[in-house]
C-alpha cells in the first residue's frame, strides 16, 4: 500500500528517519465474538522498520476499534472515534534508549516507569519519583531526608554558583513545578517509596521531566568532557610535534668532508 512519507522516530535506537511503503505496513481483522455490547470491532496494526542498518527493529502498535457499516459498501474501520485499547507492543513501553553512563539504577527505574505508566500510574511516578531524587543524589551530590529539602539545597547551589555545571535554575524550577502537580505536589515531599493516587498524564510528565534532566545533566556533561579531551589530545600532540623539532634542531650538524 502506497503511503504518504512521514518523519519518524525509531523507540527502539532513537534515531529520527523518513517512513516510507518499503517499510511500513498496516491492516485489521475483524472480531467475531457474536453479539456484544461494543458492536461490530477490528483488531488493527501498524508496523514500522527502522530503517538505521545499525537496529533494523521493528515497530509494532495493536489497536481495537469498531468496525461501521457501509450498507451494500461493506464496513469501514472508524479511526476517528477513540479506539477501545491502543498500545506499542514492540517495543512495549515508551522508554528511550540511555546511554550507559547514566547510573544503572536511575535507568532501571526511568525503563520500569516508562513501562508500566499505562497500567499503574501512581507506582509508575513512585519510579520516576525516586529516580529523580537518584539524580540529584548523584549528579549534584545532594543527598537529605526529603525530596523538597533536596530541591531547597539545589536551588541555593545554583543561586551561590557552586551546582554542578549543567544544572540551571529553569530545571531546578522544572522539578519543582512537577511537584506541585495535583496529588504529586500533596505528597512529593514525603518518602518516595509512598504510593498515592497519581493519574497516567502527571506520571508522563514525570517521565518527561526525566528524560530532560538526562540530556541536559549526564549527557551534555559527557559530550562536553569528550570534547575537552580531544582539544587535550590536540595539545599534546603540538607538544610533542614542538619538542621532537627542537630536538633535532639541538643535534650537531653533519661534518662535511672536503673533495680530495
Amino acid at each position: 500500500m502506497a503511503i504518504k512519507p512521514f518523519n519518524w522516530t525509531c523507540p527502539h535506537c532513537d534515531r529520527a528517519q523518513v517512513v516510507t511503503s518499503i517499510n511500513f505496513s498496516t491492516g485489521e481483522s475483524k472480531i467475531w465474538a457474536g453479539t456484544i455490547v461494543e458492536g461490530d470491532l477490528a483488531v488493527c496494526h501498524m508496523a514500522v522498520g527502522c530503517s538505521n542498518f545499525e537496529c533494523n527493529k521493528v515497530s509494532v502498535q495493536l489497536s481495537i476499534r469498531p468496525e461501521r457499516n457501509r450498507g451494500l459498501h461493506g464496513s469501514y474501520i472508524d479511526l476517528v472515534a477513540p479506539p477501545l485499547f491502543e498500545r506499542w507492543v514492540l517495543p512495549n513501553s515508551i522508554a528511550k534508549s540511555q546511554p550507559d553512563y547514566i547510573p544503572a539504577a536511575l535507568r532501571e527505574d526511568y525503563f520500569e516507569a516508562c513501562l508500566i505508566k499505562d497500567d499503574s500510574p501512581k507506582a509508575a511516578a513512585t519510579l520516576a519519583r525516586r529516580c529523580i531524587q537518584g539524580m540529584i543524589r548523584d549528579f549534584a551530590e545532594i543527598s537529605k531526608g526529603r525530596l523538597i529539602d533536596e530541591i531547597v539545597a539545589l536551588r541555593a547551589a545554583v543561586e551561590a554558583g557552586t551546582a554542578p555545571r549543567g544544572v540551571t535554575a529553569e530545571s531546578v524550577e522544572a522539578i519543582d513545578h512537577v511537584r506541585s502537580i495535583g496529588n504529586i505536589g500533596a505528597h512529593m515531599e514525603k518518602d518516595i517509596d509512598l504510593i498515592v493516587p497519581v493519574d497516567p498524564d502527571e506520571a508522563q510528565t514525570l517521565i518527561e521531566l526525566i528524560e530532560m534532566l538526562f540530556e541536559e545533566w549526564y549527557v551534555a556533561r559527557d559530550a562536553r568532557q569528550k570534547r575537552l579531551d580531544r582539544v587535550s589530545a590536540i595539545g599534546a600532540d603540538k607538544k610533542q610535534l614542538i619538542a621532537d623539532g627542537r630536538s633535532r634542531a639541538a643535534l650537531p650538524a653533519p661534518e662535511v668532508k672536503a673533495a680530495s
